[in-house]
């Protein structure tokens, strides 16, 4: 009986009926927090998502990583496929907006290269203090990008992409919860400035978050998610070889 539900559980729809069902449950908790940061639904479905994969695995007395291979991978490889076109469909707010890109394309690429070199040199060396690995550090480099295009970038410099996902979803999550505080705190006012910022940091969620904000804060955020990803792609391998990873 059990070798059949786990051959049954095996099909792709395991996969992609866990995820959806952990993100409704996320989105159902976001909603009766009144927008509460630790229910962010990404947030909510990876935890809850991981837990039910362990507790399907302590119960069927299987390995986890075998549970994730063969029963939620199927599924979830075919969901995060569409983080790909999803990605691509950011340079439509950059093609909407290229009057501003066209105007402050400079100032922009200096900021975000500068923004991300700085982020790398602090990342590195804390990563040092507290005692991580090559393999946790390089997986940590990349998370400036959005997910699907910090998972290709750790997995080139050797460091462990479920680590630099984890990374990006918190950054996310982080920046969502933290956002007007922060702007209030050091005084934001420039459009550009905040959208970038948030797009930067937050990628997706950081994006929805400047578009609360604003249309101009919300292109922006959605330009910078595309700009800072093809940096990080040139950036960060170089960096990697250069600290010796």
């Amino acid at each position: 009986m059990q070798v059949e539900l786990l051959k049954f559980l095996g099909t792709p729809m395991f996969g992609i009926a866990l995820s959806l069902v952990v993100y409704l449950i996320g989105t159902w908790l976001f909603k009766k927090s009144h927008g509460f940061f630790l229910f962010q639904p990404l947030f909510v479905s990876m935890i809850l998502g991981i837990f039910l994969l362990w507790l399907l695995a302590k119960s069927s007395n299987l390995p986890i990583t075998w549970i994730y291979k063969n029963l939620y991978k199927p599924g979830g490889d075919i969901i995060f496929w569409f983080l790909f076109p999803a990605t691509i469909a950011f340079a439509l707010p950059l093609y909407r907006r290229n009057d501003i890109v066209k105007k402050y394309w400079l100032e922009i690429l200096l900021a975000l290269i500068i923004g991300l070199l700085i982020s790398l040199i602090i990342m590195y060396y804390v990563s040092k203090l507290l005692g991580l690995n090559h393999a946790a550090i390089a997986s940590m480099l990349p998370q400036a990008a959005t997910t699907a295009v910090a998972m290709p970038i750790a997995t080139g410099i050797k460091g462990i992409p479920a680590i630099t996902a984890m990374a990006c979803i918190l950054n996310a999550v982080i920046i969502y919860a933290a956002a007007d505080w922060i702007i209030k705190i050091f005084h934001l006012k420039n459009p550009i400035g905040i959208g970038l910022g948030l797009g930067t940091a937050g990628h997706t969620l950081g994006s929805a978050k400047a578009l609360e904000r604003g249309p101009i804060e919300g292109s922006m955020a959605a330009i910078s998610v595309v700009i800072i990803s093809i940096v990080v792609d040139v950036i960060v391998p170089i960096f990697a070889k250069i600290v010796g990873l």
